[in-house]
Order: C-alpha cells, then sequence, then structure tokens
C-alpha cells in the first residue's frame, strides 16, 4: 500500500484543550468567532418581525407568514453561502452578506406593501445566512484535525450566547423605538463585515495547487452541489442530521403543549428552556474537551440515544420531575453531540467543496427545524403522550443513516485524518 492511503497516526488531545485551542488558533480564528457573537448579539429581527408587524396594522396571520418565508430564506442563504464560499471565498462571502443584511434590514423597515415587504423579508432572510457555511469552512480549513471538534464548540457557544442576549438587547431598543431596532442590527451586521475585512486575508488560507510545468494533469473538476449528491455516504449523514433536528426542536413546540395539557404555567416551560440554555453556555465546552478524543460513532451513539430518551421519559407519569430530568438529558445529548456534528461536514468535504458540504448540513438542520414542530404537534394531536416515545423511537433510528454516512473514522480528534485517509481508499 501506497504511503498516501496508509493511516497516519491520531494526534493527541493534550493541547486541544479550551484555553490552549484559543491561545493555539490563528488571529483569523479569533476574529471570526468574535464577529459571529457580535452579529448574533445583534440577530432582532427573526425575533420580534411578527410583533414589528402587527404592531404597523399587519393581521398575526400576515406575520407569521413573513416569519416563514424568513425561515425559506434562510434555508436557501446556506445552501448559496456555500456555493459563494467556494467559489469566491469566506472574506468575500461574509462582507457580501453582511453589508447585503444591512441593506434588507432597512428595506424592511421602510417598505409598507405587504408583498414588497415578504420579499425584504425573504431576501433578507437568505443574505443573512450565507456567511454561516463561509465561516464554518474557512475555520476549520486554519484548524489543525485535533483541535476542530473544540472550535467548534467554541463557535457554537458565540453563536448561543448571541442568541441568549439578542432578546434581551432588542427589548431594550424596541422600548425606544422599531427603528433603533432595526439600525442596530445593521450596524451589528456591518461591524462584522469590517471584522473581516482587517482581520480574513485576500488569498485563500490553502490555495488549490497548480499542476507542476508540463504535467499532462488538468485542474480538477469544480465541486457543486452535484458533487454532494454523489456522495452517497454523506447524503446518509444529512439524513441523519434532519431527523436529529426535527426530534430535538419538539421542545419549542410540542413541549410547551404538553405542559399546558397537564396544568402547568407558562413558567414552568420558560424554566426548561432556560436550564437547558444555562447548561449548553456553562458545560458544552467542558464536555467536549472529554469526548473530542471520542470515535465518532460513539458520539453520535450516546447522543442520539440521550435525545431519544429525554423526548421518550415526557411519555411518563411524574409531573414536573419527569418534564425537568427529560430535559436535562437531551440537553446532555446536545452538549455531547454538538460540536462533533457540526465539525464533521468542513473535514468530511473533499477539496475546493467544503462550502457546500456545510451549506448542506446547515440546509438540512434548517429543514428539520422547520417541518419537525408541524409534525411533532400533529403526533401529539392525534396520540397525546405515545408521541414522545415515537418521537424517541425516530432519534434512536436516525443512527442508522448516521453510523453508514461516518463509515468506520476513528477517534473524532483525527477527523481530517480520517476524512483524508478514506478519501484516498475510496479513490484507490
Amino acid at each position: 500500500m501506497s504511503d498516501v492511503t496508509e493511516a497516519k497516526p491520531a494526534p493527541g488531545t493534550a493541547d486541544a484543550g479550551v484555553l490552549a485551542t484559543f491561545a493555539g488558533s490563528p488571529f483569523a480564528v479569533k476574529a471570526l468567532l468574535f464577529g459571529v457573537l457580535v452579529n448574533k448579539l445583534g440577530g432582532f429581527l427573526q425575533v420580534f418581525l411578527v410583533l414589528f408587524m402587527t404592531g404597523r396594522g399587519f393581521t398575526a396571520v400576515q406575520g407569521g407568514t413573513a416569519l416563514g418565508v424568513y425561515g425559506v430564506g434562510s434555508v436557501l442563504g446556506v445552501l448559496l453561502g456555500g456555493t459563494l464560499s467556494d467559489r469566491i471565498g469566506a472574506r468575500r462571502t461574509i462582507v457580501l452578506g453582511m453589508a447585503g443584511t444591512a441593506a434588507l434590514l432597512v428595506a424592511v423597515l421602510h417598505v409598507t406593501l405587504y408583498p414588497l415587504l415578504l420579499v425584504s423579508v425573504g431576501l433578507a432572510g437568505l443574505i443573512s445566512q450565507v456567511y454561516r457555511p463561509a465561516a464554518a469552512a474557512y475555520i476549520a480549513e486554519l484548524t489543525p484535525g485535533n483541535r476542530q471538534v473544540m472550535v467548534t464548540a467554541m463557535y457554537r457557544l458565540a453563536l448561543n450566547l448571541g442568541t441568549t442576549a439578542a432578546p434581551l438587547l432588542g427589548t431594550l431598543l424596541v422600548a425606544v423605538s422599531y427603528d433603533l431596532l432595526f439600525y442596530g442590527e445593521a450596524v451589528a451586521a456591518l461591524a462584522y463585515a469590517v471584522v473581516v475585512l482587517v482581520a480574513l486575508p485576500r488569498t485563500a488560507a490553502t490555495p488549490p495547487q497548480a499542476p507542476p510545468a508540463g504535467s499532462a494533469a488538468s485542474a480538477p473538476p469544480r465541486a457543486t452541489y452535484r458533487t454532494v449528491l454523489r456522495d452517497r455516504r454523506y447524503l446518509a449523514y444529512l439524513v441523519a442530521v434532519l431527523l436529529n433536528s426535527a426530534v430535538y426542536i419538539q421542545y419549542l413546540s410540542t413541549l410547551p403543549l404538553a405542559l399546558r395539557a397537564q396544568g402547568y404555567s407558562t413558567f414552568w416551560y420558560g424554566a426548561m428552556v432556560a436550564v437547558n440554555g444555562a447548561v449548553v453556555i456553562c458545560f458544552e465546552l467542558l464536555m467536549t474537551k472529554v469526548v473530542q478524543s471520542w470515535r465518532i460513532r460513539t458520539v453520535l451513539t450516546v447522543g442520539f440515544v440521550l435525545l431519544g430518551a429525554g423526548m421518550a421519559l415526557y411519555a411518563l407519569p411524574g409531573g414536573l420531575a419527569v418534564f425537568f430530568v427529560g430535559t436535562l438529558l437531551w440537553t446532555l445529548a446536545e452538549i455531547i453531540e454538538g460540536p462533533t456534528m457540526f465539525a464533521y461536514p468542513a473535514v468530511a468535504a473533499p477539496a475546493q467543496a467544503g462550502g457546500r458540504y456545510v451549506g448542506a448540513a446547515h440546509a438540512m438542520f434548517g429543514i428539520g427545524t422547520a417541518i419537525g414542530p408541524v409534525v411533532g404537534v400533529a403526533l401529539w394531536t392525534g396520540m397525546g403522550r405515545a408521541a414522545w416515545l415515537l418521537l424517541g423511537a425516530v432519534s434512536v433510528l436516525a443512527l442508522l443513516p448516521a453510523w453508514f454516512g461516518v463509515g468506520r473514522l476513528g477517534a473524532v480528534a483525527s477527523l481530517k485524518d480520517d476524512a483524508t485517509t478514506k478519501a484516498a481508499e475510496d479513490d484507490g
């Protein structure tokens, strides 16, 4: 067997702790993480869109429709972002997305005709998300294999901190005016663009190597989303992401209905959501330090089973204690599997296709979180508590496409080496 197909030794994780990883990351990675936090701190539109529209005289149905259009635009946006990232680079993609977001936010604020408002909202949802696959793929490109999962956990922490704080900041701005809310988000988007312009080099992190002079080798074919569709293992992984996200999102749709059906007030639902957010923010990095050295199948197995167990537990009698324990179980699943699941696409992608692989995963997660509430509420309406058992079973069964999708990869800490070895073996 040639050297190119021999598995490399897995890097250790001794230098992949939280502080060591952050300190050892390039300035561009730190800047991207900071920029994501700033951008999410100003992410007000999706949270306040319905209130904004009803306050301007539109009906609740029109506001809900606009929110749905924004969601559709967001899914298309990550797919577009994957394409742009692979073609024009992360730097240009992020700057284009953030500048476009700022302009469209101003348009949403001042457009009064409902059809034009829907178009503006949809375009805002689309352009505001193109940065996500670009940033994730670029961070993966600059990060050693043994630090991939930890850096992804840091990326998720920036997203979660911003998402948690944004409604609070938005409430303060709305108390003054909606104009301040929209202009505040536009400023946050432009601030992210400035950070990227200053911190990211104009050239790609690892430009493709040209064939030697006089060589007959031609340039590799340009990657497209057909590249993703031809990757059977990765398509199976995307199915697993879809099913996992559809089950996970039940805490926003079916859980409040279940609590209300048993006579509990909204306060208790809010308490459970708060517990989830606190655990993820406070403990995900520490959990990642432990699980980043596990085999990827082990991470997915533990995560998917815990998610299913947490949902299934809601079907049991026992009052609030059952709901809190179930919430803690699927929250534990989230902090175990989340960083690994979102680190895998960029490092599993072939050369010059990282943006599309990441974009496909983010899009599939978005589709799952869109259809999950519809399916979950329908099951709850027709089956009652038994719906939780079915949802839990779906999470466990999702392990079948997940296991096939990742193949026999080793420790998560060596994802890059494993993916390279697998690609070489598949080719040779």
